[in-house]
């Protein structure tokens, strides 16, 4: 029986900014239905490595699949994809920023229609009633014409989270999500996501929410200067890590939330 094709498959990823290599060799493999936390210290190349997945940002050397198809590039002659072919991989992907990048001029539900209208070419009414559905999940179904700068940061965030569902995407990126919110808002956000992932959707979470990582992720990746230092099931690493530099920054992490 054949082994089912990974949803993301990075190999060998390198990247460059100047003259710092930030990303070293990241191998990394996401099946379908997993939810996978990457944790590190800032600056070690989280939120670099999941914008190379959708190509926000140009690996350098490596390879990223989605779904077993190549990303960025056409395997055949190593030829940059169109951007209409590209358009066509990132949509297979969904990004949530720490920043929500909605569009301030439309209304909640206009933020969550208009990519699967203009990008996928849904029907009007077919968007609109899937976006209904999206935002009751989220628990914002009061919110419907509101506009983004009337919402608080957590509500924005879950808005965001609508619109990437709305793509129907393989798998949802999310780098850093509740690191621009207050303390009081973080709850509401991380419930969504936790209940994103009782439902198996596909996820890579750049976060420093170790508790929510303990608990929801299949399994839990270390990044430290651009390399994977480990990758493991979450009990084991945060009660019997094989890596000393990652004991290291979970007794950092121990002490500061002590």
């Amino acid at each position: 029986m054949n082994k089912p094709t990974p949803v993301v498959e990075v190999r060998d990823l390198h990247k460059h900014f100047g003259g710092i290599e930030v990303l070293k060799g990241i191998n990394l493999k996401v099946e379908r239905g997993q939810t996978v936390s990457v944790l590190g210290s800032s600056g070690s190349g989280k939120s670099t490595m999941l914008r190379c997945i959708n190509w926000l940002e140009v690996p350098d050397g490596g390879e990223i699949y989605i779904g077993g198809d190549r990303m960025g590039v056409k395997s055949a002659n190593e030829k940059p994809m169109s951007n209409r072919e590209l358009a066509a991989m990132r949509a297979r992907t969904a990004m949530v920023f720490q920043s929500f990048n909605l569009w301030p001029h439309l209304t909640v539900l206009q933020n969550v229609t208009e990519a699967p209208i203009h990008v996928m070419k849904v029907d009007r009414k077919d968007a609109h009633d899937h976006a209904v559905q999206l935002l009751e999940k989220v628990g914002l179904s009061h919110k419907h014409d509101a506009y983004p700068w009337s919402l608080s940061g957590g509500q924005r965030q879950r808005v965001a989270i609508a619109r990437a569902l709305a793509m129907n995407p393989e798998v949802i990126l999310f780098d850093e999500p509740t690191s621009a919110l207050d303390p009081e808002l973080v709850g509401e956000v991380l419930a969504v996501m936790r209940s994103l992932a009782e439902d198996g959707f596909t996820m890579i979470i750049v976060t420093h929410e170790m508790e929510f990582a303990r608990a929801v992720s299949n399994e839990v990746v270390f990044i430290d200067k651009g390399m994977v230092i480990e990758r493991a099931a979450p009990e084991k690493f945060f009660t019997n890590s094989d890596s000393e530099r990652v004991r290291q920054f979970l007794g950092r992490y121990r002490t500061t939330t002590a």
